[in-house]
């Protein structure tokens, strides 16, 4: 399969054969590659009879599983696919429906009593998705008649918003060909072939789950298996019963697997590799799950707007440098000054990017691309600095950065040293004013066992590996930290639960 040969998602269907390409365990479902084709064209042509065209935006809330990823084909196939998290409240369907201009709505047939009456509040037709004991999905009620029009590489489709954790979310359309790339580049970077079985275990109505985990192995010829959440409980029972050979997940994710193994697992055997990606994970950590697990642990980096990877750490026999997010894959990396200046080796800056997976713009928002956009690069918003071999490394998001007396701190730096700490299970550094100083070091954790460190240890613990003002000055010790619903830690969020400030 060559990636010319790919510049759709209707594409990938075309690869069909009787290999599985999808299992649900609970159910004891195994999908073949030519029923999910028949399934995803029936859904396509029943939005298109339900009047869905080119650009409109179908909404799909639905929770992980197979009609997720049949809805989700389909509705890019037919117009555009708008999942949203199933968990949503009211109030934030209500935003998303008409953020988006959705046409129809897709959800389950029982439940989703939110997402129901959000749409029924903006008189959007509501079709529920159905699965058979046998995984035969369909639309409950669609009309027929009409067949969908097969996209092109530069139709929109899906579109997604970023997290928003300043303002309104901003629209991301990504277009066919946004997706086929890093599809393939993610399938490139790890060699994947029609043997490997991937576990999705992040949620489908986030870009890292769909093009990470799932269209990168559907791609490959690959199988999913696509559980309805993530459960540390039965996570390694799955992957022995499917004979798993990789999964990506977030940082989240690994620490309580981690956390519950005590020894290898006998059930990982049939693993290649674990890919992490979404949020940083400390070196520390790296090296503890490559230790207990027996396999490679590449971390990579990624984002809604490049539809996914940017950089991985390669696979032996390539080195892999723990701390660093690896090499680009597919695309160009530079770092820029805030002048847009392109900086040297080792220089730090905001990291920018350029390829044919990176989007050409938010939707509807020229203010926004103009501070995002110079000379054909897409500023990331990201801080680090490529070293000599050309790897990346993260050094926080420019706008986490904590400018005390003048100083600049990285944030995950600090978090780095405490989690070095055995006492230590999470950490995440913040800044909060000061009076004279603009902003002052402080960090929330989370201890292995209650009792473990006293906060003055800690900052002695910091002090020791950090010069001073960079050592945090407060130190909050919390049950747990709070994190979206992609596992991503918003430090402005935790300084403002903890501070009591603005996020």
């Amino acid at each position: 399969m060559t990636l010319k040969s790919v510049e759709t998602l209707l594409d990938v269907l075309h690869f069909a054969d009787s290999h599985t390409a999808i299992v649900v365990p609970e159910l004891g479902i195994n999908l073949t590659y030519v029923s999910l084709r028949e399934q995803v064209l029936a859904m396509a042509n029943a939005l298109a009879s339900a009047g869905i065209r080119r650009g409109d935006a179908v909404a799909i809330a639905l929770p992980n599983g197979l009609p997720a990823i049949i809805s989700f084909l389909a509705a890019c196939i037919a117009g555009t696919a708008a999942p949203l998290n199933p968990a949503y409240p009211y109030e934030e369907f209500h935003f998303f429906l008409g953020d988006t201009n959705a046409r129809v709505l897709l959800c389950p047939p029982v439940g989703a009593e939110f997402v129901r009456t959000a749409a029924k509040d903006r008189n959007i037709p509501v079709f529920s998705v159905e699965m058979s004991e046998h995984g035969e999905v369909r639309m409950a009620g669609a009309p027929s008649g009409a067949t969908a029009a097969e996209p092109t590489a530069d139709d929109i489709a899906l579109v997604l918003h970023t997290s928003g954790s300043t303002g309104r979310p901003k629209r991301v359309p990504l277009r066919h060909f946004n997706l086929a790339v890093s599809s393939a580049n993610i399938a490139n970077t790890y060699a994947l072939t029609g043997e490997d079985v991937s576990l999705c275990i992040m949620p489908l109505f986030h870009i890292h789950g769909l093009i990470g985990s799932t269209m990168a192995t559907l791609l490959s010829g690959g199988t999913v298996v696509v559980p309805t959440k993530f459960n540390a409980l039965s996570f390694w029972r799955t992957v022995r019963e499917n004979r798993v050979t990789w999964y990506s997940g977030v940082p989240t994710m690994h620490q309580l697997l981690l956390a519950r193994a005590h020894h290898k697992p006998a059930e990982a055997a049939s693993l290649r590799f674990i890919r992490s990606c979404s949020a940083p994970l400390s070196s520390e950590l790296i090296h503890k799950i490559e230790g207990l697990f027996g396999v490679p642990f590449v971390e990579a980096y990624g984002m809604t707007e490049a539809a996914h990877q940017m950089t991985s750490n390669p696979l032996p026999p390539r080195h892999s440098k723990p701390g660093s997010v690896g090499v680009g894959v597919g695309l160009r990396i530079s770092i820029m000054d805030k002048d847009g200046n392109h900086l040297g080796t080792n220089q730090r800056g905001e990291i920018a990017i350029q390829g044919a997976n990176v989007f050409r713009g938010y939707e509807n928002n020229p203010e926004a691309n103009a501070r995002a956009f110079v000379n054909g690069w897409f500023r990331t918003g990201d801080q680090g600095f490529l070293d000599s071999d050309c790897y990346l490394h993260l050094t926080g998001r420019i706008k986490d950065i904590i400018i005390r007396g003048g100083e600049n701190i990285a944030p995950h730096e600090v978090d780095e040293v405490l989690l070095r700490h055995p006492a230590v299970a999470a950490a995440v550094t913040f800044g909060c004013m000061h009076p004279t100083l603009g902003e002052e070091v402080a960090a929330a954790v989370v201890l292995h066992e209650r009792g473990g460190v006293s906060e003055a240890e800690l900052i002695r613990h910091c002090r020791e590996h950090l010069a001073e003002y960079k050592c945090p000055t407060k130190i909050y010790l919390v049950e747990s930290i709070p994190t979206t619903a992609t596992g991503k830690i918003r430090r402005r969020a935790v300084a403002a639960v903890l501070t009591g400030g603005d996020e």
